[in-house]
């Protein structure tokens, strides 16, 4: 008989123990809400690593002319000011990162592992139950579980996110505008 393994969570922990748990012959399923991949896909490391090759490239634009490159705008003049389009540039990091997980959840399916939309939970007898995004329920009979629950960002009580002024690192790569002034609280 072949064991099944449950994996909560598809971020790094959840698709990397699948990939190995299917390897050696287990019948593995992933349970997963926000998109295999992640926070680290998803909303962290991938989206800020492009942004902030987007950010040197802009630097490096800056200083060209002590290279000896020019720019000039479509008068003739030497150009001066390097603008950034946001929305274009987040557009662009939102779908790097969704076209990696659409890559890591083929690579999954590849190997066998079943991937289940939606909010696991343990109901204290082994099993998981699954909360899908229609609010069906199904419950998934283990002999092993594995809970991968990933990152998610902490707030303060006295400054809750709006996705407009106070900002999470999940809502960044929704901005259209480049902020005209930017505070940056924690170092990760």
């Amino acid at each position: 008989m072949t064991d099944h393994v449950v994996i909560i969570g598809g971020g790094p922990g959840g698709y990397e123990a699948a990939h190995v748990a299917a390897q050696l012959g287990a019948d593995v399923t992933v349970v997963d809400t926000d998109g295999i991949g992640g926070s680290a896909v998803l909303t962290d490391c991938v989206p800020s690593k492009t942004l902030i090759a987007t950010a040197e490239v802009m630097s490096e634009l800056a200083g060209a002319a002590e290279l000896g490159v020019n720019f000039q705008d479509l008068e003739g003049d030497a150009a001066t000011t390097i603008r950034v389009d946001l929305e274009r540039v987040n557009a662009r990091v939102k779908q790097l990162a969704s076209d990696q997980s659409s890559d890591i959840a083929r690579r999954l399916i590849r190997d066998g592992v079943k991937i289940v939309q939606g909010r696991g939970r343990l109901d204290g007898t082994g099993r998981v139950v699954v909360t899908g995004t229609d609010g069906g329920e199904q419950v998934l009979e283990a002999d092993a579980v594995l809970l991968a629950t990933g990152a998610a960002p902490r707030t303060l009580p006295t400054a809750q996110p709006d996705g407009e002024r106070i900002l999470t690192w999940e809502q960044v790569y929704d901005l259209t505008e480049k902020p005209s002034e930017l505070i940056v609280v924690g170092s990760g």
